[in-house]
């Protein structure tokens, strides 16, 4: 039983590394180029594939990526005759887990889970190569009275364990 489960993980893999390839290829085309790939789950007969871009996804966007990827699935049977494929953007409510999605972001405020410091929250006021800055307004006791002073907080991308968009309605 073992092996067929090594075996079966082996497959998952080649398929999974075939459908990012299929992608990776598709992301070239011009009207695609902004277009990456974020996250990719096979589990059993469903695939979900969740893209984004820098400028935003569109449902016909989805739905024509959607149409490509069912194409090669149909055709290559990798999936088999039934199978479940979903292709959406990553949502307000999944991590972003790229450098590339934080810059579209900026001037929303984040929960960001680092590292060393735990949970931090403010606005993406900023994002270059190697970190993020959030500013956040704080209040501070001086004396009797308490103030309220903006803090930014700069935040190297190796320490950011997980970041989430604040939603606040």
């Amino acid at each position: 039983m073992f092996p067929l489960l090594r075996l079966l993980t082996q497959i998952q893999k080649v398929v999974e590394a075939k459908i990012t390839d299929l992608l990776e290829e598709k992301f070239q085309e011009e009207e695609f180029n902004d277009c990456f790939l974020v996250d990719l789950k096979l589990n059993n007969t469903k695939l979900e594939v969740y893209i984004d871009s820098d400028t935003g996804i569109s449902f016909d966007t989805c739905r024509r990526i959607s149409r490509y990827l069912e194409a090669y699935l149909d055709e290559e049977g990798w999936l088999g005759e039934k199978y479940t494929l979903e292709v959406s953007s990553p949502g307000a409510t999944r991590p972003l887990t790229m450098k590339r999605q934080y810059p579209k972001h900026v001037g929303r405020k984040l929960e960001v889970s680092t590292l060393e410091d735990g949970k931090k929250e403010g606005t993406l006021i900023k994002v270059d190569e190697e970190s993020i800055t959030l500013s956040a307004k704080v209040r501070i006791k001086e004396g009797k009275r308490k103030k309220t002073e903006v803090v930014e907080s700069e935040i190297p991308f190796d320490q950011i364990a997980k970041a989430k968009i604040k939603i606040s309605f």
